[in-house]
């Protein structure tokens, strides 16, 4: 797994055929043959703010990227907006840049894309073993295996690095950096689990969950009878009535397709001067939707899966009980 960017530089991957991973302060070292111990001291030196796990950690990714994969090994990136994984092949040697034009891509390998396969068609173990939030790390044989299969080919016995490509923290490091490193990787499982209930819920229940987020938010809701589209799914104000400002008014787009610049241009010819317009969409948005979004007459919030997630998390203590229970949460406690 490659996930660049924590999976934003998904659609750069997938366009230039390649993955990458930043490190920019490790790229003029970054060459076959030099080891563990040398990137890391380099890292140190470099990034002295950094604790001695986040140093190990990264050195680690680094230093098995650079000397391990080969051309031929399969390699799978991830994202989170879309819940999409792409799958292919890495077919050249590394190429490292300080300063390449653009962040994220310092230490770079072409790679053949073969396919892409949804979240959903995966099961819950595969999932799980999918959410670290490690940038680099090596992808379970049975995991692997499920992925190959719902891309409809068969494991490559030598399309998998032998070695585990990430190691645990050592045993010098401190259980405080230790803590947060597992804190932090569980946090991202928990997050992609969250996303996969509420992307199970049908178009009916993600309009209500929209209105009672608004809701914990302080406003008071008017939600949209079933029936043809009436440009407006949800009318949130003061007052409920859409009498006071601000008036929001929110659409809900619930599909795995992403909304382009068409349907937000729609979605703005029936707003008035003094609304305030949310647009929803768990299939997320083309680059062309996000453009119109910004030079709209009005201002116009578009929310994806990842934003509805945090909202949902944000304010889960303040939702109504019929709110909560669309997507049932529960806090979970751990040692800081």
């Amino acid at each position: 797994m490659v996930r660049g960017d924590s999976g934003r530089l998904f659609d750069d991957f997938r366009e230039q055929n390649a993955v990458a991973l930043g490190w920019h302060e490790l790229a003029d070292v970054a060459k076959p043959g030099i080891s563990k111990d040398e990137i890391a001291s380099v890292y140190a030196k470099r990034r002295p703010e950094y604790k001695k796990g986040t140093i190990l950690s990264g050195s680690s990714q680094v230093w098995r990227f650079v000397n391990e994969v080969k051309a031929g090994d399969k390699v799978v990136t991830y994202s989170p907006s879309l819940r999409r994984y792409l799958v292919g092949t890495i077919k050249g040697p590394l190429v490292a840049d300080p300063n390449p034009s653009q962040p994220g891509m310092s230490l770079r390998r072409s790679t053949e894309w073969l396919g892409e396969v949804d979240r959903d068609q995966l099961g819950l173990a595969t999932r799980n073993s999918l959410g670290s939030t490690l940038t680099f790390f090596q992808v379970p044989a049975s995991a692997a295996a499920e992925i190959c299969a719902a891309l409809g080919r068969k494991v490559d016995d030598d399309g998998f690095v032998s070695a585990p490509i990430f190691e645990p923290v050592a045993r010098g490091t401190a259980l405080e950096e230790e803590s947060r490193e597992q804190l932090q990787d569980l946090e991202a499982r928990s997050f992609e689990l969250i996303k996969d209930r509420v992307t199970a819920l049908d178009w009916d229940e993600m309009q209500e969950l929209i209105a009672g987020l608004l809701r914990a938010m302080g406003y008071k809701t008017r939600v949209a009878s079933p029936g043809p589209d009436r440009g407006a799914d949800i009318v949130a104000s003061p007052d409920g009535l859409g009498f006071e400002n601000p008036r929001i008014v929110v659409e809900v787009k619930h599909r795995s397709g992403a909304m382009g610049s068409k349907e937000v241009r729609s979605f703005l010819g029936g707003r008035h001067k003094d609304d305030r317009g949310l647009y929803v969409s768990t299939g997320g948005f083309s680059k062309d939707a996000r453009y119109e979004a910004d030079r709209a007459g009005i201002p116009l919030t578009l929310w994806e899966l990842d934003d509805i997630v945090r909202a949902l998390v944000d304010y889960y203590d303040k939702l109504d009980s019929e709110t909560r229970q669309l997507v049932p949460l529960k806090r979970l406690y751990w040692p800081t």
